[in-house]
């Protein structure tokens, strides 16, 4: 009878059959450790897609009305340009590198608007408006007009238009003049001078029918009233800003020549110069008559008026008179003698004096045209009265033969010379009491302290990190997931089994044959030590201890069934 014998360590090793029932092997610690490793790279990969699609973005307009805020919403969806609000609303924010651009782009197509509605507002006219409703709607169009034609200078950065038109009647001495109110908010640091304000009023004047420019009132956002009305103009003559900028002009002129001239000479930064204009905004008028004598006969005399009186007893009574002959019959003859001449007596018409006769008497008035000249001289403002001229120049610097570079006063000619050259350069007159005075002084440089700034505290380095200082992160982050929770389980799923441990001589016997041989006695098991190996195989691979207790539950029902 053959016994067939059959022994656990005879028995074949039973592997998983992939990588799938290697998973399904594992202990439920790896399994969590692997699912929560998934999990946290999928969140990380999500979080760098939403943040690369996000992007840096900067605020393109802020504080729009809904109107304009639709409007650039609209046109950057046409454009294709990402975008998103910030909280409330209250800013369009577009990605940084677009902020520029997309501020041209949108500003050739007039956007935004503004808030300030104008002739517009006739389009959405309602039906059964009265006549008051009418004339103030297209009084606030005429002045929404206004307040945009103003608000495109430069240096305006608001302003607001109010318009006071009286309603005409039949009436036409009764009527009253329209006028007119402008608010200016101005740009910090800018300023408007005459002829922008003038500009500004002409504007309003000339869109308004009747408006006299002097009904125009102009302010700034402090209050100060910037155009002239007779009644202040008179007060404030000679004491306005416009003085003043003239003035400072001027100067900033005379100390440009100097400087033009000096510079090429002395060096740049080697020269300081400045220039003090007395001028005389004084307005003079004079009127004066002159009365020119007359200078005897010789001078054209122009009669004015001529009066002759004669009066007597009659022509029966006047006795004749005068030489007889044909001299005696001739008319008389204009009186000959000179205004400022002795008085003579008249010739009568027969040659007598006049006076003369039986009771007869004559008079004769004439009066001349008296020379008179009127001249009238009004003094122009704005003249120079006296100018004051500083200029300092530093000392000229020096190397000698060995690299030594030392300074060196300027000699006294040469300081005449540069007198010579500013006196000239500024139209010196010595009448007018101006001034030149030329110095020579050595400069005091103040030392330059270079400060050397980190490379981590340099902007662009900061910059560069704060950008790149989320998608470091989450690779951080991914990696730490990786190497921490999904690597082990993977080695320990896709681990080769142990090679099993070489059989101690005897330890198999695979058959017995029933006769008289005796065997040769077997060792003792070295139970102890098997089970520490068991174990530690067990903790090392756990797989592989699951396949051969696997092996050895099917191997046993093999045997019992044979």
């Amino acid at each position: 009878m053959d016994n067939a014998v059959v022994t656990p360590s005879a028995l074949p090793l039973v592997e998983p059959a992939g990588f799938g029932a290697r998973m399904v092997a594992l202990p439920l610690r790896s399994k969590l450790s692997l699912a929560l490793g998934i999990a946290a790279l999928a969140g990380v990969v999500l979080a760098m897609t939403l943040w690369s699609s996000k992007g840096d973005f900067k605020v393109l307009y802020a504080n729009l009305s809904d109107k304009d805020g639709g409007a650039v919403i609209a046109q950057l969806s046409q454009m294709n340009v990402p975008y998103r609000m910030s909280e409330g609303g209250a800013a369009i924010m577009v990605p940084a590198a677009q902020v520029h651009d997309l501020r041209l782009k949108l500003a050739t197509a007039g956007l935004p608007k503004g808030s300030v509605s104008g002739y517009e507002l006739m389009d959405s006219a309602r039906f059964g408006q009265t006549q008051f409703q009418e004339r103030l709607t297209a009084q606030r169009g005429l002045e929404g007009e206004l307040t945009r034609s103003i608000t495109s200078m430069a240096a305006v950065a608001n302003a607001r238009v109010h318009l006071a038109l009286p309603a005409q009647n039949g009436f036409f001495r009764e009527q009253q003049k329209p006028s007119a109110s402008v608010l200016l908010t101005l740009h910090a640091g800018r300023t408007l001078d005459r002829a922008q304000v003038a500009g500004i009023v002409h504007l309003v004047s000339s869109s308004v029918p009747e408006l006299d420019p002097k009904s125009v009132s102009v302010l700034d956002q402090s209050g100060a009233l910037l155009t002239e009305t007779s009644g202040n103009a008179g007060a404030n003559a000679g004491l306005d800003a416009h003085q003043l900028q003239y003035v400072s002009q001027l100067e900033t002129g005379y100390a440009k020549r100097i400087f033009d001239l000096l510079e090429p000479i002395v060096g740049r930064d080697n020269l300081r110069a400045t220039v003090a204009a007395d001028v005389d905004f004084s307005q003079s008028e004079a009127t004066s008559e002159v009365f020119k004598p007359n200078q005897g006969a010789e001078a054209s005399i122009a009669i004015r008026s001529q009066q002759t009186t004669d009066s007597g007893a009659g022509a029966a009574g006047t006795a004749p008179s005068g030489v007889p002959g044909a001299s005696s019959n001739q008319p008389p003859v204009a009186a000959t003698a000179p205004v400022t001449g002795a008085s003579q007596p008249l010739v009568t018409a027969q040659g007598g004096t006049a006076g003369s006769g039986a009771g007869g008497r004559r008079e004769a008035t004439t009066n001349y045209e008296i020379d008179k000249t009127v001249r009238v001289t009004r003094n122009a403002s704005g003249n120079v009265r006296r100018l004051n001229a500083a200029v300092v120049v530093n000392n000229r610097s020096v190397t000698d033969a060995k690299g030594k570079t030392s300074q060196v006063p300027l000699a006294a000619d040469e300081i005449e010379k540069l007198t010579a050259l500013v006196q000239e350069s500024i139209g010196f007159n010595k009448e007018r009491g101006d001034s030149v005075k030329v110095i020579n002084a050595p400069f005091k440089v103040e030392p330059v302290t270079r400060v050397d700034v980190p490379l981590w505290k340099q902007p662009e380095v900061i910059d560069l990190l704060r950008a790149a200082a989320v998608p470091m992160g989450l690779a951080l982050v991914a990696m730490l997931v990786f190497f921490g929770l999904v690597r082990p389980t993977l080695k320990a799923a896709l681990a080769p089994p142990p090679a099993p441990p070489a059989p101690e001589p005897g330890a198999t016997l695979s058959t017995v044959v029933d006769d008289d041989q005796t065997l040769p006695a077997l060792p003792a098991p070295k139970s102890a030590e098997y089970l520490e190996r068991a174990r530690e195989l067990a903790k090392q691979n756990p797989a592989a201890v699951a396949g051969i207790v696997s092996g050895w539950v099917n191997g046993e029902a093999a045997v019992a069934k044979a």
